[in-house]
């Protein structure tokens, strides 16, 4: 059910990043990605906190990425290796990060 319910969330031209609201590392992805502009439906933010299976969905990042920690950042169906990732983003320009990160970026504008 964990899996299922976190590739529902994923899909083509679109950004899914699932967070806790009280996690540091979640409010700078957060803060991060607010700086783009994206379509309306292309970038959700998806609280773990507000659901019974929390836990198993970590457990499946574990088992699907090699770490149950969040920000769990996905583009597309591809997770980026959250916050290490988007850290180097923080000193490069804006386009440069979408080139760079966001290869597929036309979901963007």
């Amino acid at each position: 059910m964990s899996q299922q319910f976190v590739k529902s969330k994923l899909g083509a031209n679109k950004v899914a990043v699932f967070i806790k609201p009280t996690c540091p590392y979640c409010q700078e992805a957060i803060e991060l990605l607010k700086k783009y502009t994206f379509k309306p439906g292309h970038l959700e933010f998806i609280d773990l906190t507000a659901r019974n299976d929390m836990s198993s969905i970590q457990d499946y990042f574990l088992q699907s990425t090699g770490a149950r920690t969040v920000p769990r950042v996905y583009i597309g169906e591809v997770c980026i290796g959250v916050v290490q990732r988007m850290e180097m983003a923080r000193s490069l320009p804006q386009e440069s990060w979408r080139t760079n990160v966001l290869s597929t970026s036309s979901f963007l504008f």
